[in-house]
């Protein structure tokens, strides 16, 4: 159900309630600021009237100190507003954009596959800073503006409440204007926002993709590409500042023409002699004075209604649903013993099952090879068994109980997988290699765990050894290299079950023969399930199985399936030849 603007305006101010003293201090300010401001207007009556009209000169006298007390007070409560409002902003600002980023980690995998990093990453900076707009200049254009209007309301209303009276004409047509432009800037803020999650998005692809770009020419491409989407940004914010300026100047069309009936009145014979010089000063004063706030508050309409389509965007994301973690028996340590029973699974952006009442048995301390062409499902069981994906139909245990009933935290740490998309921090190799780690090794036991993985060979030859920055993403790394450090982050991980995903793809044939040595002993005692298309790595796997279309097409040891001459036999031909 989708929130109205009050609704989401007023869950937004609840984040100010951690801060209610200085945002208290905030609203006395903005409201002594106009105050004083409309005290030199109502001010000027008596000084007029009493003052120059009469010749009193112990009243002009007093001109001088109030024009300093009220300049010095106007002052201070501009400080204190600006100050008190700007602190409440970034506090609100800094609350909602952490509490946007640990939501998003716990947010499901799927949900991750339906939305790019760009439009996430826009949240996060562009939105939550137009949310500020609206917390900030919007509310004190509201409070401190709307205060300066109601209060030289008074000032004329006590000039002459005949004339003021035609003022009060404007106003429900200013309401119904108003209400009328807000439904429009909600729209285009909307539509804006979305424009800056392609624009991000654009950015982010042609940053990640440069090589891929140089390589295939495509410049020209992502450049109309990028231009489309730049100038459909563009366009947004010229229908939003083109409705702003229109609104505006109805607003100000509308408060001029009451204010020229005003002096066409006073113009009148029986009128002219009913209001005194001062009266009329102070009246024309506050007419001409009212133009101002009118047009900020008529202004700052825009940014409010932008602050709110944000703040809507946000909202969506924070009440999107957790990955579902119900479970509660307790789980150490695991023996390892896997079972899938007739299990179906289709992604949630795809149509069609990807694995089909599938079967399956690893005994712990087993190491079994998943092999089959690409898109038979092989990836997608191991994504399944840490639970980044919940199955539709079917179940699978781990020793025993089905993996619902375990805590997703208890769940993942009894797999440490290595696939073929190495990902690295923007961190040093130490602490790439221990991520996830509650206790950080030392440096004599980090460089064992990479001789290990065979990576040392590579780190000591670096400038700063393991304390090495491996840029974004491992850009600094070769892929081999950046696969040795998944293999070094498993062997700490130390987990009873081990998923190899194409783990040694990316080796030249030296360092796979160096790894394969590595991954045999990393694999002694645990479970492994070994998933890859380069075949001569599962030979010695205690039992093989051939997947096709989601389902188990053939099982056994790889010479019992090359003895049946079926599909396996038929994959090792065509990487061996006969």
């Amino acid at each position: 159900m989708q929130m109205s603007a009050k609704q989401i305006y007023k869950r937004l101010l609840a984040y100010t309630l951690d801060y209610r003293g200085v945002a208290i201090c905030a609203v006395i300010g903005m409201l002594g600021y106009a105050a004083m401001d409309a005290l030199f207007v109502r001010l000027m009556q008596p000084f007029i009237d009493d003052g120059l009209n009469d010749r009193n000169v112990d009243v002009l006298s007093w001109a001088p100190i109030v024009v300093i007390v009220l300049v010095i007070g106007r002052g201070v409560f501009n400080y204190m507003a600006s100050y008190c409002l700007t602190y409440v902003g970034s506090q609100v600002v800094r609350a909602l954009r952490q509490e946007l980023f640990e939501h998003m980690l716990f947010l499901p995998v799927s949900f991750h596959d339906k939305h790019s990093n760009g439009e996430m990453i826009s949240k996060i900076t562009f939105d939550t800073e137009q949310v500020q707009q609206a917390i900030t200049r919007a509310l004190q254009v509201i409070v401190r503006e709307g205060a300066f209007v109601v209060f030289l309301l008074f000032v004329m209303f006590g000039a002459s409440w005949q004339l003021s009276s035609v003022f009060l004409i404007i106003i429900p047509i200013v309401a119904l204007i108003v209400s009328v432009v807000s439904k429009r800037f909600r729209k285009i803020s909307k539509n804006i926002q979305d424009a800056m999650g392609e624009v991000t998005r654009g950015s982010e692809q042609m940053l990640a993709g440069h090589k891929v770009i140089h390589n295939f020419g495509g410049q020209q491409r992502e450049i109309d590409k990028f231009a489309t989407v730049n100038n459909k940004n563009r366009q947004q914010r010229v229908k939003m500042d083109a409705t702003r300026a229109l609104s505006v100047s109805v607003i100000q069309i509308l408060a001029a023409s009451a204010m020229a009936l005003i002096l066409a009145i006073i113009a009148m014979p029986s009128m002219i002699n009913t209001i005194t010089s001062g009266a009329f000063v102070a009246l024309l004063t506050s007419m001409m004075m009212m133009l101002r706030p009118l047009k900020q508050l008529a202004n700052v309409n825009s940014d409010l209604q932008r602050g709110i389509s944000a703040a809507q965007s946000i909202f969506a994301i924070l009440d999107t649903e957790k990955e579902g973690d119900q479970g509660t028996t307790p789980l150490v340590t695991a023996k390892g013993l896997i079972s899938v029973k007739s299990v179906t699974f289709c992604y949630p952006t795809k149509e069609n099952p990807v694995i089909q009442s599938l079967d399956l048995k690893v005994n712990a301390g087993e190491s079994i090879a998943l092999v089959g062409r690409s898109g038979s499902g092989k990836s997608t069981l191991s994504n399944l068994l840490p639970r980044f994906y919940d199955i539709q139909h079917g179940s699978i245990e781990l020793d025993g109980v089905n993996i619902q009933e375990y805590s997703l935290q208890d769940l993942r740490r009894q797999f440490a997988v290595v696939s073929q998309q190495v990902v690295l921090f923007n961190d040093t190799i130490a602490n790439n290699i221990m991520y996830g780690l509650e206790t950080p090794l030392s440096d004599d036991a980090l460089i064992a765990v990479t001789k290990q993985a065979h990576a040392w060979e590579f780190i000591e030859g670096l400038p700063d050894g393991l304390h090495t920055m491996v840029g974004e993403n491992g850009v600094m790394l070769s892929g081999g290299q950046r696969q040795r450090l998944a293999i070094a982050r498993a062997i700490v991980k130390d987990a009873p079950i081990l998923i190899l995903d194409e783990a040694t793809s990316a080796l030249d044939t030296e360092s796979e023969r160096l790894i394969q040595q590595a991954l045999d002993n990393l694999m002694k005692d645990k479970t492994s399930i070994v998933i890859a298309h380069r075949l001569s790595t599962i030979e010695k796997s205690d039992r093989i199985y051939v997947l096709e279309q989601g389902r188990i097409v053939e099982q056994g040891t790889h010479t019992t399936l090359l003895e049946q001459h079926g599909a396996y036999a038929a994959l090792c031909k065509m990487q061996y030849g006969d």
